[in-house]
């Protein structure tokens, strides 16, 4: 039976390298389709760019939460007359203007009210002040008149959610209308789908209605050649596989190229300090004398100074990109207790015959410390470089949450620290943080699974354990 056979059954004899392997490999081809999907330069502009994602809305959780719930949790939708609308233009003859009439119409069947509601108004051809009026009809044929004002200019953006001017006339409407006030705030968002019934007094028992709505805008411009368009952005509360976060971003994206991040800036950093690691022990157990000193006595400071506290200032002073960051991490990592581990076992090699041998057949030192002895001590490294992998991905992510990464970056960790600061556990935001953490904790497991194999099967002794 050969060598390989062998070291193949070794290998196969444990369930949690499988398991392990498993999930690097689902990340690894996670890495694959994030590249495939999109360019690292385009992703950034993307992701830091909030004209971006304004179509979507903010903090929607993930769309296969509806699968889960007794109850369907909305959509966005976005509605555009150059799409959907009926644009119906009159001349006004006694003013020489132009009568516009915009009308949308759109299904909705969900049973929980929107998060948010916009409105863009595209104004062509205009330089006097244009009059417009908005109507909402819901499907009982009820009209609630929502704004009536001027326009100056070719752009308005109104947020309808954030009219209180609406929300005040329509407490004082449905006050009225069901003879008693509301026992909690109505937002325009519940005014404009709920069921004007007298459930809607009291925050548990209000309904939505559903059915078939229309929205009608009235321009009256003095203006002949004025035309006009919309766009209404009805928000929804789930959105995509991951969900969105404050500034509307499909975090998915961050899920998708924090995993090649990850990775690269795990597995570079754990294979380059180790071989350094491996280099600087061996150079310094070869050479003896001032060498070893000289590597010893570096290698005790760099032992006692603070890594991660060296790692934050030098991050505060400067704007690191997260692959300058790289490099002072294995900088500030090439010098530890992995030098001293290798040097002990390199002075145990030095003194071995096949040493010796080559010596007298006249290899140089290059050779020997590059071809005899750093290849006799690499398959111990293999499980040390292993486990180290999540040691740097974490030491990414705590930067980032500490504020001092690399701002632009899409790092699971990034996404943590906007999930830190803008409150997500306690305001229930919970994908928000689940979902870049749990990335976290399965690459780590999936490393730690292969390590400790591998440390098993390089390590005879470890076996019995």
């Amino acid at each position: 039976m050969s060598k390989v056979t062998l070291i193949a059954k070794s290998i196969f004899r444990y369930k949690s390298l499988l398991v392990g392997t498993i999930i690097i490999v689902f990340f690894f081809f996670m890495s694959v389709y994030a590249v495939v999907l999109m360019p690292y330069s385009e992703a950034v502009k993307r992701w830091n760019s909030l004209d971006y994602w304004e179509d979507n809305p903010k903090l929607a959780s993930p769309s296969w939460i509806n699968l889960l719930l007794n109850r369907k949790l909305p959509e966005t939708l976005i509605l555009d007359s150059k799409y959907l609308g009926t644009k119906v233009r009159q001349e006004i003859p006694f003013d020489g203007g132009v009568y516009i009439r915009v009308e949308i119409h759109f299904n909705y069947e969900y049973d929980d009210f929107p998060s948010e509601i916009i409105l863009r108004l595209y104004m062509h051809n205009v330089t006097r002040t244009a009059i417009t009026t908005l109507t909402w009809v819901k499907p009982d044929g009820t009209e609630l008149i929502v704004d009536e004002s001027s326009m100056v200019g070719g752009y308005r953006y109104y947020s309808i959610s954030a009219d209180r001017q609406f929300q005040a006339r329509y407490t004082k409407y449905i006050t009225e209308k069901l003879k008693g006030r509301p026992t909690y705030d109505i937002s325009p968002e519940i005014a404009l789908f709920a069921k004007e019934v007298s459930g809607l007094l009291n925050p548990e028992t209000k309904e939505v209605l559903k059915g078939r709505y229309r929205v009608i805008l009235i321009v009256k411009s003095p203006e002949s050649s004025a035309d006009v368009d919309v766009k209404l952005n009805i928000y929804g509360k789930v959105f995509g596989l991951a969900g969105t976060d404050h500034k509307r971003r499909d975090l998915w994206l961050a899920i998708v190229w924090g995993t090649p991040i990850a990775l690269a800036f795990g597995v570079i950093a754990s294979v380059v300090t180790v071989f350094l690691e491996m280099i600087i022990a061996a150079l310094g157990a070869w050479y003896s004398g001032f060498v070893d000193y000289l590597t010893q006595r570096i290698n005790d400071i760099m032992l006692v100074l603070p890594f991660l506290p060296i790692l934050v200032m030098v991050s505060y002073f400067y704007r690191l990109t997260i692959w300058t960051l790289l490099g002072i991490v294995v900088v500030l990592s090439i010098f530890g207790s992995g030098v001293k581990v290798y040097r002990a076992m390199f002075l145990q090699i030095k003194e071995m015959p096949y040493i010796e041998a080559a010596k007298v057949y006249g290899a140089s030192s290059f050779r020997i410390v590059f071809r005899y002895m750093i290849p006799k001590v690499f398959p111990t490294a293999i499980p040390a470089i292993v486990l180290s992998v999540p040691t740097y991905v974490f030491l990414e992510a705590s930067l980032a949450i500490l504020g001092v990464g690399d701002p632009t970056a899409i790092t699971w960790g990034r996404v943590l620290e906007e999930a830190f600061s803008g409150g997500a556990v306690y305001r229930g935001y919970f994908h928000w943080i689940l979902e870049p953490a749990t990335c976290l904790v399965l690459m780590t497991l999936g490393f730690a699974l292969i390590g400790f194999t591998l440390d098993k099967i390089f390590n005879p002794k470890l076996r019995e354990l």
